[in-house]
């Protein structure tokens, strides 16, 4: 009999063994968000870099280039592997509230919240519509950004990490700021114009301030509209499919958007190869997307990003 009872523990053993994790998956379906709000462990790690490379040694252009993508691609793909495992999660968690509105702990809740604070979307749970257009947006928003994309941008904005706004300011991409004393004072600012170009403490917190711009501003919706297309027709998601949302980035418009289409195409076998460097994983592979749309409207010129 004892040998009996001892068989069925070792059995039971065994079996809450398989069955416990997957239990424990279900109820809080991505490891990350045990704490609530997710920051030590992410896919792709990277330094804190609080300077910039002196670019301007390189006497030849394709050594600069070629400097500039090794430097700043791993950085990249480290914001990039952060917002997708935010992305699993938030679609991890919508499946759960799909099957069951009430499953959602307090923790999953709370980092929801968190969440739609970070990616300004209004947060409530309170009805199955208000939930699942909460759900929509995030989505939307919570997305990569192609690296090459964002690696063209920062060339472009800085000069190849040369302007005095890169160096002073380690601002990559030409974001502003209203508050006084924010960031730097450009030259060329008109006697009535309040804007600073923002000061950043990292050359990470640039480029995680820009990617944040792209996925929450009102006046790129169309960008996020593109990514949401080339998601529902399966496919990866593409520099060149989201340049055409970029046309507020810049006064120039078409102008801008076209140069930044011929920077890709010309410096694509450099950016290959600074993302194919065992030191510099790529990024994370497009997945299946969402079809919700939300209610944004681009309605405000570029230059006040964040």
């Amino acid at each position: 009999m004892l040998r009996i009872v001892l068989i069925m523990l070792a059995i039971l053993a065994v079996a809450a063994a398989v069955v416990a994790p997957t239990a424990l998956h279900l109820a809080n379906p991505y490891r990350l968000y045990d704490n609530v709000v997710p920051a030590k462990d992410i896919a792709i790690q990277a330094p804190r870099v609080t300077s910039l490379p002196d670019f301007s040694q390189y006497q030849q252009v394709a050594d600069k280039k070629k400097a500039f993508f090794d430097f700043l691609a791993p950085l990249v793909a480290a914001e990039n592997a952060r917002i997708a495992e935010h992305r699993q999660g938030l679609e991890a968690l919508h499946t759960k509230w799909l099957f069951n509105p009430n499953s959602l702990t307090r923790e999953q809740r709370s980092w929801l919240a968190y969440l739609a604070k970070q990616y300004r979307v209004d947060f409530s749970l309170e009805s199955n519509e208000a939930a699942e257009e909460t759900f929509e947006l995030l989505i939307r928003r919570v997305d990569v950004v192609p690296e090459t994309l964002v690696l063209v941008q920062a060339a472009n904005e800085s000069a190849w990490g040369t302007s005095r706004f890169a160096l002073e300011a380690l601002n990559l991409f030409g974001q502003w700021c209203f508050t006084e004393g924010c960031g730097l004072i450009p030259q060329a600012r008109g006697d009535e114009a309040v804007h600073e170009v923002r000061k950043f403490s990292s050359v990470n917190d640039s480029i995680a301030s820009y990617m944040r711009n792209l996925n929450t501003h009102p006046a790129y919706f169309e960008l996020r509209s593109l990514r949401v297309e080339q998601r529902l027709l399966g496919r990866d998601i593409r520099a060149l499919d989201l340049t055409p949302g970029l046309l507020s980035y810049s006064e120039r418009g078409e102008a801008y958007v076209e140069e930044l289409n011929a920077m890709i195409r010309v410096n694509r076998p450099l950016i290959l190869a600074a993302l194919a460097d065992p030191a510099n994983e790529d990024g994370p592979v497009a997945e299946p997307g969402f079809s919700g749309l939300d209610d944004e409207q681009a309605t405000r010129s570029n230059s006040a990003p964040e």
